[in-house]
């Protein structure tokens, strides 16, 4: 919400400084997030007027200009399209210093020596607009400082309001808070009815009493849609960061900043027949004022004549009813949408609009028809013409039923001893009617408080008027005692820590992703929001896979060519996708996982390693490593989101915990990724448990190291290989001697049979007591390499 200070102070005028003011609106729960002058500071700029332009002899685009700065004739050459005899515009002297430093001098172009320069709105930092030079009122004093003329040194207050308070979303509701604030009284709005010289009516009918609870409207005939804006609206617009358009569209615009009321006004005779207020049907169609077609759905309202449809309700109009410079005839509206027919329709068709930014957080019902005379009688001062009577349809206007404040227990909740009459005054000040009783404060809410509802709202607005700032600093009287950590459970900040040392970046995340990817990655069908707060933001995700993918496509789209990822966070599976022993929640079950994304060099660029792929092997020794003393197993295993040759669940105890792998290919090519990165995502919970340390001796003796080469079938997995090795040490006396067991070689071809392959074992033996023989050493491999053999059928390679 951005307006001029001026403008707040039309309204309430306290005694104070403009910091002031800035500070308490703050302090009151109206954060000022920005504060600066109307234009960056510049120098030497005056109101110039161009006597004479003629043709540059040099150049074809340029022309060289007699311009009047009031203290001199000067030649200036200039290159705007709109640049003519007659215009006042301004001018840089030289000496002048534009924002961002630049200082214009006598210079020479083509030939033809200019004495200074005429500015664009953004050569000023007024605006984006460099089309052409910006073009001052015709009666603008020559010589006068532009900063002075334009009050280009005004403040700007920007307040970033939170959605509770639509009323705010106006000048006017934004100046009643300062008057209650600071006690300065506010400016009464008064709405004479504008006058009326016809009897004609266009007939409405409000068929969705659900959509619209007030419709108010009124014809306009022969207005002049050229006549210009009078500068002190537009002025008043541009500081508010609204580009002027037109006087009919601007007069509207104003009205909604200036009481936060949104309004249309549609070309009359472009309506065919009467109107209607309703839901649309399934498979119509509007195009909007921005050019674009949307398809509507059932439950999105909208206004429609007999023909089609003319406006997406309180978003926007149509473009085949809107006002052109063409127009003569009008019709004006001002209606109360529900919030809840509003909210989210806008999103749904990716565009947000300010009349829908206010419907959808409630506007105020009761005064409909009186903003709506306020229109008309602007209208009619600026443009002309002759109104009809206004129409307006009371359909069902949102109660506001009283709310109840026990003192004591606003007292109790605030933490300060505020008696009962300064909690009326509170009140008072806000100009809300209150019956006090004993004990309490009966407040009837107005009808443009919609966020007044329960106990707790009220006292929000005590000790927001009494004053954050006043409230005592206590320390805390609990007593607060740390619990004992089990030495058996890790938590999720160690396993992050443990990841990170594995070279891996932290990201964090919404839990609101995209419907289609999300899908796609799971195939679990995700859990829908009802107002989601982006189109690509619809659902909550059922994989950590979907917020990796994406965050790798952002570094990938800043040019980062080594991206190392994971997250720890929640995924949310409806009850059919929840295993047993995790725990659901209204239906919904939020686990904890931990998800991994390697993408590009195994290690970063040096000269000591050559570069390489991080590939499956790479990421597998990351998840090992945070395992602990469990010993994690991993087995071939398909996945949507992962290479069906490439990838392997994990498990734990016999657990299935998690998956690895490489994206697939499909989902490689959608996603426009170079190469495919390597993904993991694991059951935090698998990860918490660790066991207790048990003590060892160290031996002091050194290790027997041999090596063993087993051929077996190729259709046996190495694991298989060590699950039996693992056997054998636990059932054989002398084979316990094996401290350390390493596969560091595989084999196939000359020598071996058919889908054969010999897998190559290490073993360390060791004992704490002695130096081991060869005879003992040959015991325990000759017992391991039996177990083995008769187990899978493996024989040793010669």
């Amino acid at each position: 919400m951005k307006f001029s200070e001026s403008w707040l102070r039309a309204y309430v005028n306290p005694a104070w400084s403009t910091e002031q003011v800035s500070d308490a609106l703050t302090m009151s729960g109206f954060e000022v997030e920005s504060l600066k002058p109307v234009a960056p500071p510049f120098t030497q700029i005056v109101v110039g007027e161009v006597l004479e332009v003629a043709r540059h002899p040099n150049a074809d685009k340029l022309t060289v200009c007699k311009v009047n700065t009031g203290d001199a004739i000067r030649t200036i050459v200039c290159g705007a399209p709109n640049v003519a005899t007659g215009i006042r515009v301004p001018t840089a002297v030289p000496g002048a210093v534009l924002p961002g430093g630049m200082e214009i001098k006598l210079a020479k172009m083509r030939g033809v020596e200019s004495q200074g320069m005429l500015c664009s709105a953004k050569e000023l930092g007024l605006s984006d607009d460099h089309s052409g030079l910006m073009l001052l009122a015709a009666d603008a004093p020559i010589g006068t400082n532009v900063r002075e003329y334009l009050s280009l040194d005004e403040k700007v207050f920007e307040l970033k309001l939170t959605p509770n308070r639509p009323d705010c979303l106006g000048v006017y509701g934004v100046a009643r808070e300062l008057s209650a604030i600071s006690g300065a009284p506010v400016k009464a709005l008064d709405f004479p009815k504008a006058p009326v010289s016809l009897s004609e009516r266009l007939p409405v009918k409000v068929s969705a009493p659900d959509l619209c609870g007030r419709f108010a409207g009124r014809v306009i005939r022969g207005v002049n849609a050229r006549a210009a804006t009078p500068l002190w609206l537009k002025t008043r617009l541009e500081q508010a960061g609204q580009r002027s358009i037109s006087a009919l569209v601007d007069i509207s615009n104003y009205v909604m900043l200036e009481l936060g009321r949104p309004t249309h006004v549609f070309d009359l005779d472009k309506i065919s027949g009467s109107l209607e207020v309703r839901w649309a049907r399934q498979g119509e169609t509007l195009k909007l004022l921005n050019g674009s077609t949307v398809s509507l759905d059932a439950d999105v309202g909208i206004i429609a004549d007999e023909k089609q449809v003319e406006s997406l309700a309180g978003i926007m109009g149509g473009d085949a009813t809107a006002v052109s410079n063409a127009t003569t005839n009008i019709y004006v509206e001002a209606a109360f949408w529900w919030p809840k027919a509003i909210a989210g329709r806008s999103r749904r068709y990716n565009f947000a609009t300010d009349a829908g930014h206010r419907f959808e957080r409630g506007v105020d019902a009761q005064t409909t028809a009186d903003h709506l005379e306020y229109l008309s009688r602007l209208i009619l001062e600026v443009c002309g013409g002759q109104a009809g009577p206004l129409d307006d349809q009371i359909l069902q206007l949102p109660a506001r039923p009283p709310v109840t404040m026990r003192c004591d227990r606003a007292r109790a909740v605030i933490g300060a001893d505020i008696s009962n009459a300064q909690m009326a005054q509170c009140f008072e000040r806000l100009g809300i009617a209150i019956e006090q009783r004993a004990d309490s404060i009966v407040v009837t809410p107005p009808s443009y408080r919609f966020d007044l509802e329960i106990e707790e709202d009220l006292i929000e607005e005590v000790v927001r008027l009494w004053g954050f700032e006043r409230l005592p600093v206590r320390a805390p009287v609990a007593r607060i005692q740390m619990r004992p950590s089990p030495e058996t459970d890790r938590s999720p900040l160690t396993i992050k820590r443990q990841v990170a040392a594995r070279d891996y970046q932290e990201v964090v995340n919404y839990s609101f992703v995209d419907a289609a990817l999300d899908l796609s990655l799971s195939r679990i069908a995700p859990i829908k929001l009802l107002n989601p707060i982006a189109a690509n933001l619809s659902v909550m995700r059922t994989t950590l896979f979907t917020s990796l993918l994406q965050n790798l496509s952002g570094n990938l789209n800043r040019k980062a060519a080594r991206v190392r990822i994971f997250e720890l966070g929640r995924v949310y599976l409806r009850d059919e996708s929840v295993k047993s022993g995790e725990l659901s929640v209204n239906g919904v079950a939020q686990p904890w996982r931990l998800g991994l994304l390697a993408y590009g060099p195994q290690a970063g660029e040096q000269w000591g390693v050559a570069e390489r792929a991080n590939d499956f092997f790479d990421m597998k020794g990351d998840l090992a490593c945070l395992f602990g003393d469990q010993k994690p197993q991993f087995e071939p295993a398909t996945h949507p989101a992962l290479h069906p040759g490439r990838s392997a669940q994990i498990s734990v105890a016999g657990k299935v915990i998690g998956v690895i792998g490489s994206l697939h290919p499909a989902l490689q090519q959608q996603l426009d990724l170079p190469q495919a990165p390597l993904l993991a995502e694991l059951d935090v919970a698998a990860l918490q448990t660790q066991a207790i340390p048990v003590f060892s001796d160290v031996s002091r003796f050194p290790p027997a190291i041999r090596d063993l080469a087993f051929v077996l079938p190729e259709s046996i997995k190495a694991q298989a290989v060590f699950a039996q090795i693992d056997a054998a040490i636990a059932a054989t006396p002398v084979a316990r001697l094996v401290k350390n067991v390493k596969l560091f070689d595989e084999y196939r071809g000359k020598g071996l049979e058919y889908k054969e392959k010999s897998l190559a074992f290490r073993f360390w033996m060791q004992d704490t007591e002695r130096t081991l023989s060869d005879a003992e050493v040959t015991q325990a491999l000759n017992a391991i390499s039996t177990w083995v053999a008769e187990k899978l059928g493996a024989r040793l390679r010669a």
